[in-house]
């Protein structure tokens, strides 16, 4: 199959249920994408589809055909991306670096949207997990390109979860929690159907 992959068009041997991101890594050699936990919870795998953030360890890559993805090797052909990753530097926010590329497509992709993102925006979209606890750094640079003071303050990802002022619909549901519930379900549900398949193709091979 075709796979649309930064503006260039790549013919894949991959099987359709592969992971998008094994394709990216493994057979395309794009290493900027990385590998977290593999239940779409981390965030580290982030890539984007048409312009919207999508975690690629879980989405079979046949579900990409027609589509235009988008990885951290080509962000900063994207004025938006080129911006974020200025912001970044700016407020030295990597550590040990392994989940910026996952920030850094998560926070594109949210500025692609909403240019002055709220608070509220920005909590509920930049979930993805850091180990080195960055979140203040990664907040104190979305809030440089919102053009927002006061750009210290709890980790977004925290405030993600607690925040009072998270979205919630007239009947008391808080959105955000729904769909990340959804998400991790989704992702899990995925995960088990691949590993399913990929024991049951070793079972053959081995027969």
């Amino acid at each position: 199959m075709e796979l649309q992959i930064n503006d260039k068009t790549y013919q894949i041997t991959s099987d359709a249920e592969t992971p998008l991101l094994w394709v990216i890594r493994d057979e395309l050699g794009m290493t900027g994408t990385k590998y977290g936990c593999g239940l779409a919870q981390c965030g580290a795998c982030s890539v984007m589809v048409d312009g919207e953030v999508l975690r690629s360890c879980v989405m079979p890559v046949g579900a990409m055909a027609g589509r235009k993805v988008t990885t951290i090797e080509a962000v900063t052909a994207d004025p938006v991306g080129q911006k974020v990753v200025d912001a970044w530097v700016r407020h030295q926010v990597p550590q040990c670096g392994y989940c910026q590329s996952g920030q850094v497509m998560a926070a594109t992709a949210l500025l692609k949207q909403v240019a002055q993102p709220s608070d509220e925006q920005i909590a509920a979209a930049m979930v993805n997990l850091c180990r080195c606890g960055t979140y203040n750094a990664i907040k104190a640079a979305m809030h440089d390109l919102s053009g927002a003071t006061g750009a210290t303050g709890a980790p977004a990802a925290a405030a993600a979860a607690t925040s009072p002022a998270a979205p919630v619909g007239t009947d008391g549901v808080n959105r955000a929690a729904v769909a990340a519930a959804a998400v991790v379900g989704v992702g899990a549900v995925a995960a088990i159907q691949w590993s399913k398949t990929q024991k049951a193709k070793a079972g053959k091979e081995q027969a």
